[in-house]
């Protein structure tokens, strides 16, 4: 639905150059919620302004829904009024909702289908429709000085589906709020997304905004994409920054002949009891040192940090025991961090493996 290739976005700052965005490359499918995290200063709110052509991308393109909308841009009136069509088929909510004072919550709403060239009639019937769809159906006469911060935001996205849109975008739309209202803002969106086949892209600096709604997330970094995928897949790879930032567990070893492993837990296997059958079939000593669990998209996902007695040469087979099983488990230790292949577990009665082997 979004596709951005090769985004590059440079700013005249005082005489010297600066770099916004950096030969991005962005594939958002179609009808998922997809979050861009990053600190302030990654290049997220440069990015989604270029993506609705609200910023002109210095290079590169945007495409949303098979529509080239960086063609458009500046290439006579006709494509001029093509950019105009294709802006109107992307919702836009903001961080500090822009709402009209002077108007009501019906009045804002009605703004964009009064550009559109709306009849009075159709506006007011769609404006009334899309109050009762974010739960406002009783504030259509009062004005944005009335309300709380999560209804002017309810306002703001109701305002932003005025024209059909086929993508949302989200613009740090909840940090302004206190974290209940947040939680009914995602929600809002997440049932927006069900019910309207919306895709939705999101920025924030919010993990827990990623972990609550994002079926897919990106991290950018210094005006590049880091790393990205689905969240299930951000989880499963190893050395994931975002895996290790939504599911932070810290603890170290409490001595040299100690090997410390992240695993991470999902699917059925986020329900079984395998760190204490691991503890049982090998007769070994597990130390818990950290461990962080929630639910993601409707599942059960978590990690944990475990310190198994002994040198990583002497825990191949238990650390090939959990990965049996269908866990994700990374050494934690620099000196052994790289990939370790997956071993099938010996029985606990077997000769242990030398280092030889395990190499």
């Amino acid at each position: 639905m979004i596709t951005t290739t090769g985004l590059t976005k440079v700013y005249q700052a005082r005489g010297r150059e600066v770099t916004a965005l950096d030969g991005v490359d962005l594939h958002v499918r179609e009808g998922e919620v997809y979050g861009v995290i990053g600190q302030s200063g990654a290049g997220k709110s440069s990015l989604i302004r270029c993506i609705n052509l609200l910023e002109r991308p210095t290079s590169g393109t945007v495409t949303v829904a098979g529509q080239d909308l960086t063609a458009l841009a500046g290439r006579g009136r006709r494509a001029g009024k093509e950019l105009r069509e294709a802006r109107s088929r992307i919702g836009m909510v903001f961080q500090h909702f822009n709402l009209l004072a002077s108007r009501t919550v019906q009045g804002n709403i009605e703004l964009p289908l009064e550009i559109l060239g709306v009849s009075g009639r159709d506006r007011t019937r769609k404006a009334l429709g899309l109050l009762d769809l974010v739960g406002l159906a009783d504030k259509a006469k009062a004005y944005p000085g009335q309300l709380s911060g999560g209804q002017k935001q309810r306002v703001g996205i109701a305002r932003a589906l005025a024209g059909d849109p086929k993508v949302l975008l989200s613009d740090e739309a909840t940090s302004a709020l206190d974290p209940e209202t947040t939680r009914s803002i995602l929600q809002l969106l997440r049932d927006l997304n069900q019910q309207l086949g919306l895709t939705v892209l999101l920025i924030t600096h919010e993990m827990d905004v990623v972990k609550t709604i994002c079926d897919s997330a990106a991290l950018m970094q210094k005006g590049r994409i880091a790393e990205s995928g689905t969240v299930a897949e951000l989880l499963a790879t190893p050395g994931s920054q975002l895996a290790h930032e939504l599911f932070p567990v810290g603890g170290t070893a409490s001595g040299p002949d100690r090997t410390v492993v992240d695993v991470t837990f999902h699917g059925e296997a986020a329900t079984q009891p395998v760190i204490s059958q691991l503890a049982r079939t090998y007769n070994i000593d597990i130390s818990i040192l950290g461990a962080a669990m929630d639910t993601v998209g409707g599942k059960q996902i978590g990690r944990m940090r475990i310190e198994l007695p002994g040198r990583f040469e002497e825990n191949v087979v238990p650390i090939g025991f959990l990965r049996e099983q269908g866990l994700q488990a990374e050494i934690v230790d620099t000196a052994v961090a790289a990939a370790v292949p997956v071993q099938t577990p010996a029985a606990p009665t077997q000769t242990p493996l030398t280092k030889e082997v395990a190499k």
